[in-house]
């Protein structure tokens, strides 16, 4: 909006409310009927709800070390030359060596003991509540024999403050000047 539009709607409204001063007057005005108005307002509480859960832990292998495949190669050697004769007694050996390194190869790769532990888990739950909230009062009111309707933000009781304005109906030619 151009600043000149803005300024001419200022300079009449000041105009128009100088105006209307000078012919309003205040004055109290019989209240028919007052209702309160409400309106439903939601609004969010949220919780944290929490539980243990059971988590299983599994144990990773027992080493990465070589020391369970050169024991297994002792041990499978020592049995091993327990059941040869002569040449056969070397072949029992070099076997009892390879299968006692495998045995104990595999064994040192497995995994260890697993376990299970309680841990607390917890989340944010939206937990919605609707309640009425009171947000003004429709007024029915008589001014002059006539019949009025308004909305206030408070109950106004036996009475409500009216502001009357009086002014020549229109195509009067009038002035607000005043006479003696």
């Amino acid at each position: 909006m151009k600043k000149s539009t803005l300024l001419l709607a200022a300079t009449l409204s000041t105009v128009t409310a100088v105006s209307m001063a000078d012919n309003s007057f205040y004055d109290k005005a019989r209240v028919i009927n007052s209702q309160p108005l409400y309106e439903t307002v939601r609004v969010n509480h949220p919780e944290e709800r929490c539980w243990n859960e059971r988590v299983e832990h599994r144990g990773g292998s027992r080493s990465d070390s070589y020391t369970p495949s050169i024991a297994g190669a002792i041990v499978g050697g020592v049995v091993g030359n327990q059941f040869g004769k002569g040449k056969g007694k070397d072949a029992m050996t070099v076997a009892g060596v390879l299968l006692g390194a495998s045995v104990g190869n595999d064994l040192g790769k497995r995994p260890g003991r697993s376990y299970v532990t309680s841990e607390r888990r917890c989340e944010s739950v939206d937990n919605f509540r609707e309640h009425e909230e009171l947000v003004g009062y429709r007024v029915k009111y008589r001014y002059n024999g006539q019949v009025f309707h308004t909305r206030t933000s408070q109950d106004p009781g036996k009475f409500i403050n009216v502001r009357v304005s009086v002014a020549p109906t229109e195509g009067a030619n009038y002035d607000f000047r005043e006479y003696d």
